[in-house]
């Protein structure tokens, strides 16, 4: 059966639906002929016997991927009027491009198969109520999954092993710039930046809390480099408590090289809907550590010591003990912690002698 004899006037007398999408806003861009190629099957739809007032392109999906996990506000109204019998075809340069996993791809053509709505690429239309014709949809989408995965996985490979060798260029935190070679790591060649870094390590030494060294540049009147990419200048704003705990605990500044300290996993939200999300992991997990790898503003051993010290300042959750000691002539102070539910003890005295006491907030 060639493509015409399966467009019937009660497919016809329904809207075409074109469907368009780049997987990323570098592909929308730089890659506008494949686009230009897409919004050109209008005119197939025309010639398939639509009316150009019929013809619905649905674009807003452009620069979103179709793995799955990104909202694609195109693709679910496409769907939801599909399903209420309002579309007589749905037209796409090639299925990647409607979806790129199978549970979105096989709901689409379920949705087409019950409401008698054709599905065109640019191999030909399909009938997905047929069997044979849905035998081939089926494997257009199974190859679109695959394609993804190993697309993925080459392009992955290659970062991994440029990263092995400590090559992998990335965004390098203020203080420091690419160099020339491959690799090459340099301190940043404005020296009142560079200066302003060492102070921060140099400070914290001093006073041993991230926040302490925040309110020291506060107090000085100082100002800290800020660099939003690597090709734009510096430019000097008012420190804040975040800008100086990222310095303390990021490895780089340690001469440190590092990849792969996130995972990507998917789960369910509350509304049932599959989400990804982004999960630090502990540094005996990462994928690429290379001590010594560039010039550093503090050693190894400083940055682990620094770690252990800001981990200290951190009030524990249940079950977790630390906490720096504080003053007072209560000895556990911010050390102590309930037997029951593990939170920290709070500090109370009674008395004219002001004897120390501990008791659980949980417990009021």
């Amino acid at each position: 059966m060639n493509d015409l004899a399966k467009v019937k006037p009660t497919h016809t007398q329904r809207a075409a639906f074109v469907y368009i999408r780049q997987s990323s806003p570098n592909q929308v861009e730089y890659n506008r002929e494949s686009t230009a190629r897409q919004h050109a099957l209008v005119e197939k739809a025309r010639e398939l016997g639509w009316a150009k007032q019929q013809v619905t392109v649905i674009d807003e999906d452009l620069g979103v991927s179709g793995s799955g996990f990104a909202e694609r506000s195109g693709f679910a109204r496409m769907a939801a009027e599909v399903a209420l019998g309002h579309v007589g075809i749905v037209l796409a340069l090639e299925v990647s491009r409607v979806a790129r996993n199978n549970a979105d791809w096989y709901r689409l053509f379920d949705l087409c198969s019950i409401t008698e709505t054709l599905v065109g690429d640019s191999d030909g239309i399909y009938h997905p109520a047929l069997f044979n014709d849905r035998l081939v949809l089926g494997l257009k989408g199974i190859m679109a999954e695959a394609e993804l995965h190993v697309l993925r996985a080459r392009l992955e490979g290659g970062i991994r092993n440029k990263a092995t060798r400590g090559e992998l260029r990335r965004g390098l935190p203020v203080g420091f710039v690419w160099g020339e070679k491959d690799g090459e790591v340099r301190f940043d060649p404005d020296e009142s930046v560079v200066s302003t870094i060492h102070t921060v390590f140099s400070k914290f030494a001093e006073l041993g809390s991230a926040r302490q060294v925040w309110l020291w540049f506060h107090s000085e009147g100082l100002t800290f480099p800020l660099r939003s990419s690597m090709k734009s200048a510096i430019r000097w704003v008012a420190a804040t408590y975040h800008t100086i705990h990222r310095v303390l605990t990021n490895p780089v500044y340690a001469g440190a090289y590092f990849y792969g300290r996130s995972h990507c996993e998917r789960y369910v939200d509350d509304k049932g809907r599959l989400r990804k999300r982004t999960r630090l992991l502990p540094m005996a997990e990462w994928s690429v550590l290379l001590l010594e790898h560039h010039p550093s503003y503090i050693d190894w051993a400083t940055f682990q010591s620094n770690q252990a010290r800001l981990d200290s300042n951190v009030h524990p959750g249940p079950h977790q003990a630390g906490g720096a000691v504080r003053e007072g002539a209560a000895l556990l102070q911010g050390l102590a912690t309930c037997g029951k539910c593990g939170r920290r003890l709070h500090t109370h005295y009674t008395g004219r002698n002001a004897v120390p006491g501990y008791h659980c907030a949980g417990q009021d």
